[in-house]
């Protein structure tokens, strides 16, 4: 049956319309990926379900989170960076993403030219803790117990090259401490080997930490903060421990890959800012122990290039770099 070219135009007019009203849709019209390149349990990861369960609900649009842990970050800050530029993967990432060229001889990415700064979200202090079998209860009986007994004993943190990791080492760097840093894949895989004993010291961000502090199941010594946590406020600061210095935290930062339209980075940024004045959000960050950022773009884009150069520092004193 031959269709007439008169009903074939207006077919494709159809066509025509449905197209162009479909790439006028607002953004976001379909589910955005959220990369968090750690696994569950840790900053990243409380902060990333935190933040888009509301924006979720505000945009009527899922923000569905991805964890794909492993490489210290690297994994999933790769594979961030290789997302098509379209606004349908985003990454919350903690400073791993520009503290890690300074730790690996070799990263796939660039943390400037791959991808385009959103937010500062949120940050936490790193805090010093110990399983209650440690004999210590406070940070200059840990170094004196240490010190008696070069190389025994090792700290850990949630993978090399992560902030509570650079912590560690700038205080091992700075009390000359012969330790052994054991890194694992996350916080939350090494708070759980905290409070089963099997690495009881460590370097840790607040969120894995903050609810075995409160229940008793591991001992915090300190916060790297020059003041104190709310989520943990009877436990001093380094300086206050008698080590001053020693100020370290665990930033989380939105960004999206190296393209992707401005157009949608300024509906991002509009929509996190709603989500990040909200109390709802607020009260569950802070009693997670995170505290809200909420910078620009242009602030965060400072942010990594004087918190990288601060912390490469550090890790060329420690000697870390892995090939």
């Amino acid at each position: 049956m031959k269709i007439p070219r008169a009903l074939m135009a207006s077919f494709a007019a159809i066509i025509i319309m449905a197209t162009a009203g479909h790439a006028q849709e607002p953004y976001p019209n379909k589910p955005v990926k959220v990369i968090v390149p750690f696994a569950p349990g840790g900053p990243s990861d409380v902060t990333a379900r935190i933040v888009f369960a509301v924006m979720s609900k505000n945009v009527g649009k899922q923000f569905v989170i991805e964890n794909h842990a492993g490489g210290a970050a690297n994994i999933g800050i790769t594979l961030a960076s290789r997302a098509a530029p379209d606004g349908y993967t985003v990454l919350l990432s903690s400073s791993s993403l520009w503290i890690n060229p300074n730790t690996y001889a070799k990263v796939a990415y660039d943390p400037v030219k791959d991808f385009i700064p959103i937010s500062l979200v949120a940050t936490t202090p790193n805090s010093l803790v110990v399983h209650p079998s440690v004999p210590v209860k406070t940070v200059k009986e840990l170094v004196d117990m240490l010190r008696t007994a070069p190389g025994k004993y090792t700290i850990a943190n949630p993978g090399t090259g992560t902030p509570p990791h650079l912590s560690g080492e700038l205080f091992k760097v700075t009390t000359h401490l012969q330790t052994t840093s054991v890194p694992f894949g996350g916080g939350g895989p090494m708070i759980q080997s905290v409070v089963a004993g099997h690495t009881p010291i460590a370097f840790s961000s607040m969120p894995p930490a903050a609810p075995q502090i409160k229940a008793g199941t591991i001992r915090a010594l300190a916060v790297t903060a020059k003041k104190r946590s709310p989520a943990v406020p009877d436990v001093p600061t380094m300086a206050e421990a008698g080590y001053p210095g020693q100020e370290g935290d665990t930033p989380q930062a939105l960004v999206v890959p190296a393209g992707t339209p401005q157009a949608i980075v300024d509906v991002l940024y509009r929509e996190l800012m709603k989500v990040m004045q909200s109390a709802e959000v607020k009260q569950k960050l802070g009693l997670a122990g995170l505290e809200v950022v909420a910078s620009s773009p242009q602030e965060l884009a400072t942010v990594i290039k004087d918190d990288g150069a601060k912390w490469g520092k550090v890790i060329r004193e420690a000697g870390i770099k892995i090939q």
